[in-house]
């Protein structure tokens, strides 16, 4: 393993580019190891899940590039910097620096010193000898920033390369006009709106961009009102540039009385969308009387849909004008299983939408009745969608007596064992779908011989002794990989890994 070719080691260490503690370890194997993981570490040196206040070392290593009139004033202001000069370091670290996080940088600078003047000076001098040392920069993280980096004079060479920009809402709007004028090919925008007011900054940064991919908007705000629209001046201009949009993620806060119809002159505009995220749909406006508009959301290209609040028609109209390219399908309809009156034929229907319309599906939320006419389309998509990997089952009992209710859980398990693909490897049932010990035990009897099975529920039926002691047999026999009691906050969750 210590022999592999570099080129191959750099491959290697690009897929464990997150693992800090991975790539620490490899940092002691020899030379070579050392060599090739290093600026894959310096990349963006500010992105792992470590407590970078005790990183005395990352402190030191920036601190030594400062040239000695500079630490000579620091130093005055009772600024504590390390006697170690940057041609004692063996690698030019921050020649291969791509990236700033404001924020873990500031807890970097308190090393130096606890007062917030001093912390701000050794800022300046950081963020002034980066404009210097990065060959270029691709993602900025400008929350809590307190310096307007765009005026240094190096800063315009390293800031047009930008590629990512995290930054919130309570930003003063001159910030984004001064980052407008220099970065305009920003392909991935994430914006967190923690003020309910306009920022005309903001709209200005999206109105100058050339090449807009990926676009992230989260509210977080602690209010029940608005006296401004604090969507309509972005979302203007954002809908200007629907046209080269790839990706779409839309978290949004509702807000009583408040009209968020400006989404619905955005959506039919999404012509190469391929992920399609937001937590709420009925506010925007498409309700069952305006159904019809939802025939003009066209997405060839569509691969992620992932919509919290929707109703299974709505999604089965969606899914319908879609290319075929769909992957991930997850929703959070059981709420409208017993309040939409035709539940029982939509759900129907958005099976056979799937099964004819997603043979590349792999992420799936189903949600339908256990009956018959139900269960004969289930089994048919799990013949066709080959590819499917992780299925969340939300089912409906409302109806049914309990003998009812364990005949039709037990008749979803024999079509499991008979259909499900070999590509299968996670089922999550959702809420109250409970086993007998002996049903569950003959579901793991049957799909002994195949991959093994993660399952993940929100039942607590199972955390008992006695499935407990069955689930590990069947864990120890290699037929289960994992058996996970969580909230349905997580099983609902595609994102959610168990």
């Amino acid at each position: 393993m210590a022999k592999l070719n570099k080129d191959i080691l750099f491959l290697i260490f690009e897929e464990l580019q997150v693992d800090s503690k991975t790539l620490f370890s490899c940092l002691m194997v020899n030379k070579i190891w050392c060599e090739t993981v290093i600026p894959i570490l310096w990349r963006n040196p500010w992105r792992y899940e470590i407590n970078y206040s005790n990183k005395n070392y990352l402190f030191m290593i920036i601190a030594s590039y400062l040239s000695d009139d500079i630490k000579e004033f620091l130093t005055r202001q009772g600024i504590q910097l390390p006697s170690v000069s940057f041609q004692s370091l063996l690698f030019d670290y921050l020649s291969f620096c791509r990236s700033i996080n404001v924020n873990t940088l500031n807890t970097i600078t308190s090393i130096g010193s606890s007062l917030a003047y001093n912390q701000f000076l050794l800022q300046q001098e950081f963020y002034c000898l980066f404009m210097k040392k990065f060959p270029e920069l691709n993602c900025l993280d400008m929350n809590l920033i307190k310096h307007q980096i765009f005026y240094i004079p190096e800063a315009k060479n390293c800031l047009e390369s930008l590629c990512e920009l995290k930054c919130d809402t309570s930003i003063d709007p001159s910030y984004f006009y001064g980052l407008a004028r220099i970065c305009q090919y920003i392909q991935r925008l994430i914006i967190v709106n923690v003020v309910t007011k306009p920022n005309s900054g903001i709209a200005k940064l999206i109105e100058v961009q050339k090449n807009l991919k990926y676009f992230e908007w989260t509210d977080d705000f602690d209010v029940d009102y608005f006296t401004d629209d604090p969507y309509k001046e972005s979302f203007l201009e954002l809908e200007k540039k629907a046209g080269f949009l790839n990706h779409l993620i839309l978290f949004f806060l509702h807000i009583d009385s408040f009209d968020y119809t400006i989404l619905q002159s955005l959506l039919p505009k999404l012509h190469n969308i391929k992920t399609l995220k937001t937590n709420e749909f009925y506010f925007i406006g498409f309700t069952a009387d305006e159904r019809i508009m939802l025939n003009t959301l066209v997405y060839n290209d569509l691969e992620i849909l992932n919509i919290d609040y929707i109703t299974i028609g709505e999604t089965s109209i969606i899914i319908e004008n879609s290319g075929g390219h769909l992957k991930e399908v997850s929703l959070k309809p059981y709420d409208f299983i017993y309040s939409q009156d035709n539940f029982s034929d939509e759900s129907l229907i958005f099976i056979r939408k799937i099964y004819e319309n997603c043979p590349l599906i792999e992420y799936l939320s189903l949600a339908f009745l256990p009956c018959k006419n139900h269960l004969i389309e289930f089994e048919k998509l799990l013949q066709v969608c080959q590819n499917l990997k992780l299925l969340l089952l939300i089912t409906s009992n409302y109806y049914e007596t309990k003998e009812e209710i364990l005949e039709n859980r037990k008749e979803i398990l024999k079509i499991l064992i008979r259909s499900a693909p070999t590509n299968l490897r996670e089922i999550r049932f959702f809420n109250d779908f409970n086993l007998p010990l002996e049903v569950l035990e003959e579901f793991f009897e049957k799909w002994r011989g195949r991959p093994a099975l993660s399952i993940l529920t929100s039942n607590f039926t199972y955390e008992g002794k006695d499935y407990k002691n069955l689930i590990d047999k069947y864990k120890n026999n290699g037929v289960i990989k994992n058996f996970k009691y969580v909230s349905y906050v997580y099983v609902e969750d595609m994102n959610y890994k168990i």
